[in-house]
């Protein structure tokens, strides 16, 4: 992480917005990857893209490298200019709701084999059901743009994670409704029983309990339970991404990874721009 953050600070100019609210975040995901130099590059092709359509934002480097990991450099502008269609169709559905995090799922969502006009509706309808339910604007409207990238009718994903939400606060788990919830979309995303789905959930939230940091003195509860999720969901994912799979389970798996990428995203989005008011306001 030291060598990626060197990496980082010579690449970019000191005032750039990949070392603003997610810098961390940034330098981790560098980490993880076997050519930190490389990635780079390649996310800084797409920033240039993308700055063609949008105003800087610190959302605008999650965006970039989201991009960059996903698809060929041939396509950054072509991406690019669906990101910012995308996303004015998100605005003009939700003018008070829509700001630059949501710059990351438009990103996401441009990646979709569906046209902008469908996925325009796959959302609002996700929107509309979920607003039953849950009742923060941002939190379902990110929601309805994670349930967008999974499989199946609005109607049958949004049912699946207001199940899943009740099942869980049931058995005493009550899911976050804040930058956690978009995590519970994924989840609900999963082909797997919902029994079974909540007992693993519950193991690798147990689990978690007993790790440094995420006791009693930890994390809160939600939060803790988000990453249990995260964790889940990844570990399926992985297991998943078998060659083997057939061409409808790989369409699938994709799906559930890009839905993963943006719940994560949207929660390093949310908590840094958190850390960052509290940090300022000391």
């Amino acid at each position: 992480m030291r060598r990626c953050k060197d990496i980082l600070n010579e690449q970019t100019g000191v005032f750039s917005n990949f070392r603003g609210t997610v810098k961390l975040p940034m330098i981790s995901m560098l980490a993880v990857d076997g050519n930190p130099e490389g990635k780079l590059q390649k996310t800084l092709q797409v920033y240039h893209s993308l700055k063609g359509f949008f105003f800087s934002s610190s959302y605008l480097p999650l965006a970039s490298m989201i991009i960059a990991d996903i698809t060929s450099p041939g396509l950054y502008d072509e991406i690019a200019a669906r990101t910012r269609h995308i996303y004015d169709l998100m605005k003009a559905e939700h003018p008070f709701l829509t700001s630059g995090e949501d710059s990351v799922f438009a990103s996401l969502l441009a990646l979709s084999e569906l046209t902008d006009e469908q996925i325009a509706k796959e959302t609002e309808l996700c929107y509309k059901i979920l607003k039953t339910e849950f009742y923060s604007g941002n939190a379902v409207q990110s929601l309805s743009h994670v349930l967008a990238l999974g499989e199946g009718s609005a109607q049958e994903k949004c049912k699946r994670t207001i199940e899943l939400y009740k099942s869980l606060k049931g058995k005493g788990y009550k899911y976050g409704t804040s930058y956690e919830l978009s995590s519970l979309g994924v989840l609900a995303l999963l082909p797997m029983e919902q029994d079974a789905l909540v007992e693993e959930l519950v193991e690798v939230d147990g689990f978690l309990s007993g790790q440094k940091g995420f006791g009693v003195w930890g994390i809160g509860k939600k939060q803790r339970l988000m990453y249990a999720g995260m964790l889940l969901a990844s570990s399926y994912i992985g297991q998943e991404s078998s060659p083997v799979m057939t061409t409808a389970a790989i369409s699938s798996t994709i799906s559930l990874m890009a839905a993963q990428q943006a719940a994560m995203c949207a929660a390093v989005a949310a908590s840094a721009a958190a850390a960052s008011s509290s940090g300022s306001g000391d």
